[in-house]
């Protein structure tokens, strides 16, 4: 395992109709139970969704509606070797992956998790399909599809610069 660098955190919810959009404090990097209870601050017309970027090697969704938590890690093989990878694995009840196969972009849990909010769960897996993206381009795609990807694309921006 390695230090974990969380490279942003975004809390996404709709309020009014409108997607609001806010980093998560470096707190709230700690653990993905620390993540989940930021994430439980704004329940959101439909849920909040928590959009994680991990050492520029794998990404997070995490979806939360009400008591409901669901994941989707966008690569195992990178997962596995960062703390909050593991956690996320270990909830996902997620085996560990065979060593033979780690130059696979492989994602885990759930992909359907933004299918309510228009992107299908075919297309999810059509751009985490992209081996030459970087996590936070792939994230951007994400927030570009359910609408919300000017606004990611700015907070992004001011976290990282």
């Amino acid at each position: 395992m390695s230090d974990d660098v969380v490279d942003f955190a975004i809390s996404a919810w709709r309020e009014d109709g409108r997607w609001r959009l806010e980093a998560l404090p470096p707190r709230a990097h700690a653990s993905l139970d620390s993540l989940i209870a930021a994430l439980r601050a704004h329940p959101g017309e439909v849920g909040t969704l928590g959009l994680i970027c991990v050492s520029e090697e794998f990404f997070l969704l995490i979806r939360m509606r009400g008591e409901e938590v669901r994941l989707l890690v966008s690569d195992l093989f990178a997962a596995e070797d960062y703390d909050l990878g593991i956690e996320a694995l270990d909830r996902l009840s997620v085996p560990a992956p065979d060593d033979d196969d780690d130059d696979e972009i492989v994602p885990a849990g759930d992909l359907r998790i933004v299918e309510d909010l228009g992107l299908r769960m075919d297309e999810l897996e059509f751009i985490l399909d992209d081996e030459d993206a970087w996590p936070d381009e792939l994230l951007t795609t994400i927030a570009k599809r359910i609408g919300f990807g000017d606004e990611f694309t700015r907070i992004v921006e001011k976290l990282t610069s």
